[in-house]
């Protein structure tokens, strides 16, 4: 199977930009011809200038002009305005095409969801759209930001009964644009989460939560630990040492903890 899509860029509630006035304004470019560029496309004149003279009436400045006398007697130009025009739907479609691409790797999980829960599919366009190296990945709800001289703390609502603290910089946070309520993504590596097999008292780690070991990878030198934290379920990575030491096993009940300054924001 494929996934197809055509992008419209509406203005007045009226079709402004698409696949076929895009195409136009290409054959335009090429021949310098209306009537050239409509015989091309199998349509007529007045189609092609209705089509151009809705694009120059909605447009900020025209995409097209009449261009009066010289060797050739004149003709049609595509100004600087549609020559822009034409690169950056372009490069929409470019984008779009790989999105789609995608989706086409991932028909089968988006099929299996159909009919299941909200969470289920934000779980999976999770899965589908954000590829980074952080081994956890949550989406949540910005709940408060509290800003300081140099730094803000952002509180970020994972579930009804889970929060994630993040630090970053009063930079970062005009640049990702962030306001309470909006959706933001939580990246945390696996290597930056500590294990605990007691509830820990009187430690620097901004985040500190319970759950229980669901898989136990083992490995040559580090073992990866599966934690369920009320359904949510992230990754941390220990060495085969410390595994040992701490007696880790499937079932058990453990604390974690990660400093808030090792938790990335995205949006």
């Amino acid at each position: 199977m494929q996934v197809k899509g055509r992008i419209w860029i509406k203005e007045q509630d009226k079709n402004f930009l698409g696949h076929g006035k895009i195409e136009l304004l290409e054959r335009i470019v090429k021949s310098g011809s209306i009537s050239k560029a409509a015989k091309e496309m199998k349509m007529s004149y007045k189609a092609a200038w209705d089509s151009i003279d809705l694009m120059n009436k909605v447009a900020s400045e025209p995409l097209v002009m009449r261009v009066t006398g010289g060797k050739g007697g004149g003709g049609t130009q595509v100004t600087q305005k549609g020559l822009e025009a034409i690169r950056i739907f372009r490069e929409m479609e470019r984008i779009s095409e790989e999105l789609y691409t995608l989706f086409e790797g991932d028909l089968e999980t988006w099929d299996s969801m159909l009919g299941k829960t909200k969470e289920s599919i934000n779980e999976v366009r999770r899965n589908v759209l954000l590829k980074t190296s952080a081994r956890n990945q949550l989406l949540g709800e910005i709940l408060e930001i509290k800003e300081g001289a140099v730094n803000a703390e952002v509180t970020l609502k994972i579930k009804e009964n889970m929060q994630i603290v993040s630090a970053i910089t009063l930079h970062s946070l005009k640049e990702l644009g962030l306001k309470v309520g909006m959706q933001a993504y939580a990246l945390i590596k696996a290597n930056w989460i500590v294990i605990f097999t007691q509830e820990p008292k009187g430690i620097s780690l901004r985040n500190c939560l319970c759950g229980e070991i669901s898989t136990l990878k083992e490995g040559a030198v580090n073992a990866e630990v599966r934690i369920n934290c009320n359904g949510v379920e992230l990754s941390a990575v220990v060495t085969e040492d410390s595994k040992e030491t701490l007696t880790l096993k499937i079932g058990q009940q453990v604390w974690f903890g990660f400093k808030a300054n090792n938790v990335i924001l995205g949006i």
